[in-house]
């Protein structure tokens, strides 16, 4: 059966995709400014890291603590107010280590400062841009290829045990 998805989330132990119920902006809005502990994903199919076994479930809640990344799937090239956004904004290369017992590392691009607490832009959750994952075998399995193609990330902050800022 082919399900069509909007969303992934990448924990620990888990790829998850699926849709986030009431879904009311982009993912990454929708992450920061969520005040339960769990996010509520319809047409959910869980993928294990280690083995690559499937659950599928109409109805996953997962804890907003336990997401390393996330992606949204759209078509942000005809979205001319986001270009615009974005046309003049300075980047940092980056490079990211996730506390967990995934050894996971990600290379990219973020605006400048928007890791801390004090970024005015962000809470939880900040964008990386042109992402490269290591320390991550995704066991030659579809769904796990596809966190190697991704062309950005969203990033819980709150999860990171270190990163290299290479503009410092």
């Amino acid at each position: 059966m082919l399900t069509i998805v909007s969303e992934l989330f990448l924990t620990d132990s888990f790829l998850i995709k699926g849709e986030i119920e009431r879904k009311y902006a982009r993912l990454s809005q929708v992450l920061d400014e969520h005040r339960r502990y769990f996010l509520k994903i319809r047409n959910a199919t869980l993928v294990d890291l280690n083995t690559c076994d499937r659950i599928s479930t109409p109805i996953l809640n997962v804890n907003v603590d336990e997401i390393l990344l996330a992606h949204e799937f759209l078509d942000s090239a005809n979205d001319p107010t986001q270009a615009e956004l974005y046309k003049n904004q300075r980047y940092n290369k980056v490079r990211v280590f996730f506390t967990g017992h995934l050894n996971l590392e990600v290379g990219g691009e973020v605006r400048p400062g928007s890791y801390e607490v004090d970024d005015r832009a962000t809470r939880r959750f900040f964008v990386m841009r042109n992402p490269v994952l290591r320390g991550f075998n995704n066991h030659e399995d579809s769904d796990l290829k596809l966190l190697s193609k991704l062309p950005y990330m969203i990033v819980n902050k709150t999860r990171l045990s270190y990163i290299y800022d290479f503009n410092e």
